[in-house]
């Protein structure tokens, strides 16, 4: 017997943990902030993970930039009425820069990208940037609620595909007049 290669674990985690069109919700996250990290520009550097506060942060005006998202078809059977997306934008007691715990609260991002996978039928795949709807909000504009849903994210701002959501984050971005700390 042959001891596996680390690549050859990290392929085959992959294959297991996104080899198949429907991604659970525990890693469909990190899907969602690939799939945004492809439409962003250069300009933006991935954060996440490890509990920070925030998954991407601008070079140069360090503009926070939190991801979110919800699928309407889930990895598992399908309930007789299906939940409407929420998406958890409640206020934080701080925020881990690596090891270290930074004491602050409120929402620590200055813009927030939800994601929305609205397909329902056999075809969805949350692996399929062209399936995903984006909504980019201000921080400054959520309301100071613990979730908010579809019919919120709509009256805040208009939907956009992925080829249309890089000019829509620098389009927030380049508005924020003094983003939150």
């Amino acid at each position: 017997m042959v001891t596996p290669s680390k690549d050859d674990v990290c392929g085959a985690a992959a294959r297991v943990a996104f080899g198949k069109p429907l991604i659970q919700n525990n890693l469909r996250g990190l899907v969602v902030e690939v799939i945004v990290e492809f439409a962003l520009k250069q300009d933006w550097d991935r954060c996440s993970g490890d509990w920070k506060g925030w998954d991407f942060e601008h070079k140069s005006d360090h503009t926070r930039l939190e991801v979110k998202q919800s699928a309407r078809r889930q990895s598992w059977a399908r309930p007789a009425l299906p939940q409407p997306a929420r998406f958890d934008v409640a206020v934080r007691t701080g925020y881990y820069e690596g090891a270290d715990w930074t004491a602050h609260s409120g929402r620590n991002a200055h813009l927030y990208v939800f994601g929305y996978h609205p397909v329902d039928d056999e075809t969805a795949d949350h692996r399929d940037p062209e399936q995903w709807r984006f909504y980019v909000v201000p921080t400054t504009k959520l309301p100071p609620t613990k979730t908010v849903g579809l019919s919120t994210l709509d009256a805040l701002s208009t939907a956009c595909s992925w080829e249309q959501l890089s000019e829509a984050v620098e389009r927030e971005r380049t508005a924020l007049t003094k983003p939150p700390a």
